[in-house]
């Protein structure tokens, strides 16, 4: 295979549609404790912002969170503004392994209808309600679900686990699961939940197990493997490789290449050891790694 540039068009501006809480997190590396604006909204809404995609965000944000962020990133908003302050989140990393515990829930998100080439689900607690996620199916011409906040649960001391969850998957496109993630939905070997979220209506399974990628389509997986160095703060990469992987397929309309730009976003945010949302790679960092990681893809037939 040989594919050394992408064809992304200059074209036309398209426009991403991103459902998701803001968050304030307080982020613990080893002795350093950082306080930092983020969840998927902010990381998802940044990467298609990098993309040249136009964003509108469905979001709630409480009167703590500094929305000119959003606003000087031209990204749009409107009827996000809670009385409730915003979802927060305690994160302590040790390498890639992450604890967190909710310390704060914002209200849930409101739906309306919009005009979007795309739609990114993305919630990190509870705040896209079952309804709402019907009707955003609904209205979608391409739909992206990565499943996190559906699964999420707190204990008593609100640390966040993860529970079995009965999801409609029914007219989702794409999906995003590690392993843990994938138990709650579906069970089996690696293969077997893949092919098992496939059945459940999802033409694109990503199953992401630390450094390797793989990509469930038809009768066939696609992987990738992630050169990972040394690992930093770990907060925001799904997001920035669930973004990078939708705004290709929109753009593109080829699997391989948005397998390989997520890949390559994901990595280009690890290699710059930044913090946060600093960690959101340029499209040009992106695009090289993609052309890297095409001529090294895996296939073989389930």
């Amino acid at each position: 295979m040989q594919k050394t540039k992408s064809q992304f068009s200059k074209s036309n501006k398209v426009k991403l549609a991103v459902f998701a809480h803001c968050a304030i997190d307080s982020i613990h590396i080893e002795d350093q404790t950082y306080e930092q604006i983020g969840g998927s909204a902010c990381y998802c809404g940044l990467t298609a912002r990098e993309f040249k995609f136009d964003v509108d965000l469905y979001t709630k944000i409480g009167p703590d969170f500094p929305k000119q962020y959003l606003t000087l990133n031209k990204i749009n908003f409107t009827n996000a503004e809670s009385k409730k302050n915003t979802t927060r989140f305690n994160i302590s990393i040790t390498g890639s392994d992450r604890i967190l515990k909710l310390e704060n829930e914002c209200e849930s998100i409101d739906y309306s209808s919009m005009d979007a080439d795309g739609h990114l689900v993305s919630p990190i607690y509870h705040e896209v309600s079952s309804d709402v996620f019907r009707k955003i199916k609904d209205d979608s011409n391409f739909i992206f679900v990565d499943p996190q906040g559906f699964l999420r649960r707190k204990d008593s001391q609100n640390n966040i686990f993860l529970e079995k969850t009965n999801l409609d998957l029914s007219k989702v496109d794409a999906i995003k699961v590690n392993p843990e993630e994938s138990q709650q939905i579906v069970s089996g070997t690696h293969d077997e939940m893949m092919m098992a979220l496939q059945k459940k209506g999802v033409k694109y399974v990503l199953l992401t197990n630390k450094e390797n990628v793989s990509l469930l389509v038809k009768d066939k997986v696609y992987s990738i493997t992630l050169p990972n160095k040394q690992i930093h703060d770990t907060t925001g990469i799904g997001d920035i490789f669930c973004t990078a992987f939708t705004c290709t397929m929109i753009k593109e309309k080829d699997f391989l290449w948005a397998l390989c730009f997520a890949g390559g976003a994901a990595q280009a945010a690890l290699d710059s050891k930044n913090l946060g949302l600093q960690k959101i790679p340029s499209k040009g960092t992106v695009q090289t790694n993609a052309s890297y990681f095409y001529n090294l893809v895996k296939f073989r037939d389930l």
